[in-house]
């Protein structure tokens, strides 16, 4: 555990420059608003060790890369996200000392994220040379305006003796990923013009041989200051504008920078883009500054009055579960269904910035209940648009039906790995949960009868063909997978992959009896093909071990050495920075839930003896080395009264990035992950379930707080729960009466009650 930050309930701050953490510093102070984001990186170029990085939303690239080049049905590229045009750079010069924090000395360093407005400021004073003079600087993207990035700079001569201020701000094309080939680049300038005070520049992602989209983007800065323009010679890749002034003893100036960002996916060509371009800047050019402050803090004042979670008692933990609602909805927000959460949002490249099974599996549940329906339905709408890429993925691999990506951008697969890419098959029961998951808690069927039954028949149809009849064994069985695992691959009879199957052809046959006679042709599902998903749901195997009460993980799982956790020495931890893979598929220790996945999505179909078996045996096998891991623990355990250790998995995962639990958060945060902590308070701790149409809660308070509460919203209704030392309350602040159960106890809850 690596604590860098100071504990506070609403800011992420440190007072320390830590120049070996730097890359680690910029992922906790990453910033968004769902339509782009940036690392926390500087404005002035630091010239040791940093991770500059800027991304847009649905722009991306395939990776040139060739992998798997003689296997049949791999995919042809690996999409990542791109590097942007760097809008955000800005150099300052005091006389002719260049403001490089890497090598000038300082003095009362600030770095503070305020997770209430999404702003963040840094501050310091420059003692280089004699000199005195303090740095404010503050910046955010807004959430009024998604196209609007803002930095506005307070310079301050604290000394005795006048300085120089020079000022030089770029939109610079020149820039490369992170984890590119041979260092290469992305983007092609197409044109660009500068005034003595203002810019704008033009790129294209340069072609590709994949037949994906080229996208293009705009970008164009205007300037606030009292510091005088310098026209500036033509610079390649780059428009430049320069600014300078001298600072008496004892004054201040201000610098302003907005930059308006637009991209061809929302304009058709060069010229409506640029057209679009100018009019969002000619929009925000005469706002004041401090206005655009003001709607920046209420528009975010919004979002945490019905999204707020508040822990008394623990700081550290309050501080965990705000930092995770802040960063994911600063990656989303639910305004454009083109869009997806990628695992890492905009705060760094690994994973490509694509879409995961984490958004159906971890993220639907949080937008349910945090965000209007119409949020939920867009990331399920998401895929049934990407169904023809499921399809393709399928005949890929010589398969029926739809098999839906591990890894996407537009819908077909495009990881690089074959335990992925041919085995990870579970996400496909997962696309299918996230459907009902929403149809449960919404109670609404529409979207179920309507598109959600075509991804539950393609899906159906894709688990039919992939089993097999074992004569020998007289079962159905599914080969050659990789299941939540991800420390064994190319195993047979992953019991979950084979329960998620069942359960899918089980589902859609129950939901085709709902759907309409008009659309029951369109599916055109044979009283043929009803039985043979039946025979499957009545034969898969799902292999147990009846001696041990438990759910066998797969095949040959229990021939292994069955050692805890706690045997590994400490220093060989994490295991996947110390161990081979080699080693490390040939162990028994597990990277996430793999069973307890599927015991945690059909929680109460599960007698409690049968849950507790199966945590007290596969948790101390489990490393909990993915970010997905602790808070499926976490609710397990709760639901079992387990609260020592419901408690422990809560701080990992809420804590996972802050404290860098898997020592890997300067790769860039773990956004669909930090769904976790709220899953762990709101489903472990509350003990939130849905059953039979009814909502229903079991709460329980952890001995270290000494009060939390939380809001949700349920068919239409605002529902305030508070759970304290004295018990708990439920508030029906918003809607018609409801009827829930606590603590087994029915209520009707009617408002003002």
């Amino acid at each position: 555990m690596q604590r860098t930050f100071e504990i506070d309930p609403w800011k992420i701050v440190t007072h320390d420059l830590d120049k070996k953490n730097k890359r680690l510093q910029e992922s906790m102070t990453s910033i968004g608003n769902g339509y782009m984001g940036m690392r926390g990186m500087f404005e002035e170029d630091y010239s040791a060790d940093t991770h500059s990085g800027i991304y847009i939303g649905g722009v991306w690239y395939p990776d040139k890369t060739v992998v798997g080049w003689w296997k049949n049905g791999y995919p042809k590229y690996f999409g990542k996200v791109i590097n942007a045009v760097n809008f955000d750079k800005v150099n300052v010069w005091l006389d002719d000392l260049k403001v490089d924090l890497a090598k000038i000395a300082i003095k009362d360093f600030e770095l503070s994220l305020d997770m209430k407005t999404g702003i963040l400021t840094r501050r310091f004073t420059v003692t280089e040379q004699n000199k005195n003079v303090r740095f404010t600087i503050q910046r955010f993207v807004s959430v009024t305006q998604k196209e609007l990035f803002d930095v506005n700079y307070r310079i301050e001569n604290l000394g005795d003796q006048p300085v120089t201020v020079k000022v030089v701000s770029e939109i610079d094309a020149d820039v490369f990923n992170e984890d590119a080939n041979y260092d290469e680049k992305f983007w092609n300038l197409q044109t660009k013009e500068q005034t003595s005070n203002a810019g704008y520049l033009i790129a294209e992602t340069k072609p590709n041989n994949f037949g994906t989209p080229q996208f293009t983007v705009g970008m164009e800065m205007t300037h606030k200051t009292d510091l005088k323009s310098v026209e500036q010679p033509d610079a390649d890749q780059k428009v430049v504008n320069e600014f300078t002034g001298k600072l008496e003893a004892k004054q201040a100036v201000t610098f302003e920078k907005r930059v308006v960002v637009v991209t061809s996916r929302d304009y058709d060509d060069e010229a409506t883009l640029k057209a679009g371009m100018q009019v969002l800047t000619n929009k925000v050019s005469d706002e004041p500054y401090q206005k655009l402050v003001e709607d920046q803090s209420q528009a975010w004042a919004k979002r945490w009055e019905k999204a707020d979670v508040q822990i008394t008692g623990d700081d550290a933990a309050q501080q965990g579960i705000r930092f995770n609602l802040f960063q994911l909805f600063s990656t989303f927000y639910g305004e454009d269904k083109r869009l997806n959460i990628g695992p890492k949002g905009f705060t760094g490249e690994k994973y490509g910035g694509a879409t995961y099974w984490d958004t159906e599996g971890f993220a639907i549940p949080l937008y349910l209940s945090l965000a209007d329906k119409k949020v939920s339905e867009n990331l399920l709408e998401y895929r049934y648009n990407q169904l023809a890429g499921a399809f393709h993925n399928a005949r890929e691999q010589g398969l029926k039906g739809a098999l839906y990506p591990m890894v996407t951008f537009n819908g077909i697969e495009n990881h690089n790995e074959w335990e992925i890419t041919f085995e990870e098959i579970h996400r496909n029961g997962t696309i299918a949960y996230a459907i009902y998951n929403y149809t449960r808690y919404t109670g609404d069927e529409t979207y179920l009868k309507t598109k959600g039954i075509d991804v539950l028949t393609a899906i159906s149809r894709f688990w039919a063909d992939r089993v097999h009849w074992s004569k020998r064994n007289g079962v159905y069985m599914i080969h050659g997978v990789t299941g939540p695992n991800e420390y064994e691959n190319n195993v047979n009879n992953n019991w979950y992959t084979n329960l998620l199957a069942q359960w899918t052809l089980k589902y859609t046959l129950a939901s085709l009896k709902k759907v309409s006679s008009e659309k029951l042709g369109e599916l055109d599902v044979s009283e043929a093909e009803k039985a043979q998903w039946q025979d499957i749901i009545d034969k898969i195997d799902l292999p147990e071990d009846k001696k041990l009460g438990i759910f066998v993980q797969n095949d040959c799982f229990l021939d292994k050495d069955l050692a805890p956790v706690s045997s590994i020495p400490k220093d060989q931890l994490p295991i996947n920075q110390h161990w081979s893979w080699d080693k490390i598929l040939r162990s028994p220790y597990i990277k996430q839930a793999d069973v307890l996945q599927g015991i945690w999505y059909f929680i109460d179909q599960f007698p409690e003896d049968v849950k507790k078996q199966n945590f007290d045996f596969y948790e101390p096998l489990t490393v909990h080395e993915s970010s997905l891991s602790a808070s499926v623990h976490a609710i397990l355990a709760a639901d079992l009264h387990y609260e020592d250790k419901a408690v422990e998995m809560y701080g990992r995962t809420a804590r996972l990035d802050l404290d860098n639990y898997n020592n890997d958060t300067v790769d860039g945060l773990h956004i669909t992950s930090m769904t976790g902590s709220w899953l762990a308070i709101v489903q472990g701790f509350a003990g939130m379930r849905v059953k039979d149409d009814t909502l229903s809660f079991k709460p329980f308070l952890p001995k270290k707080w000494t009060s939390y509460q939380f809001r949700i919203n349920f068919r239409e209704r605002l529902i305030e729960v508070q759970v304290n030392q004295s018990g708990t309350k439920i508030h029906l602040l918003k809607g018609d009466p409801l009827d829930v159960k606590l603590n087994g106890k029915a209520l009707n809850l009617v408002g003002g009650r």
